[in-house]
């Protein structure tokens, strides 16, 4: 299976990164920032550099869609997979009009509230997990994982 691992650095990546056992058995690229973090935690792997920062940055939301569709039609993923934020949104409506399946998992840190990735990417997510069954009241047709980390 061919699977796109896209998320902001820092927990995001974390979070994501715990998904090993899993990722590990297939072929994929990652998608996120060109960071420290990014670069130390995925040497080896194949990466795609997103442009940061997102959160309410319209100039770079229109530049990662560029980007998203790049990866999403040179890659070719079987499933794009994110635990967010932003630069997962331009990539799971892209993935949707190209018939890309994507799971997209809500952060484990927020417990009590939405984050507005989460809400944004939960229409268009073929499967949309959370790590807490407190998160079911905002999102109550998600499928509780647990958390990740």
């Amino acid at each position: 299976m061919r699977v796109l691992l896209t998320c902001s650095t820092g927990g995001h990546l974390s979070q994501l990164y715990a998904l090993k056992p899993w990722w590990s058995q297939h072929q994929r690229r990652w998608l996120t920032f060109d960071k420290p973090d990014a670069r130390s935690l995925l040497k080896g792997e194949s990466i795609g550099w997103a442009f940061h920062p997102t959160t309410r940055n319209i100039p770079n939301l229109i530049r990662n869609s560029g980007v998203a569709m790049r990866e999403l039609r040179d890659f070719r993923p079987d499933v794009v997979v994110s635990t967010g934020a932003a630069v997962a949104v331009p990539v799971f409506y892209l993935a949707r009009l190209m018939g890309i399946r994507t799971v997209y998992v809500e952060v484990y840190d927020r417990i009590d509230s939405a984050t507005l990735t989460g809400s944004m990417c939960r229409p268009v997510a073929d499967l949309f997990a959370v790590q807490w069954d407190e998160q079911l009241k905002m999102y109550p047709t998600a499928t509780v994982i647990g958390p990740l980390m």
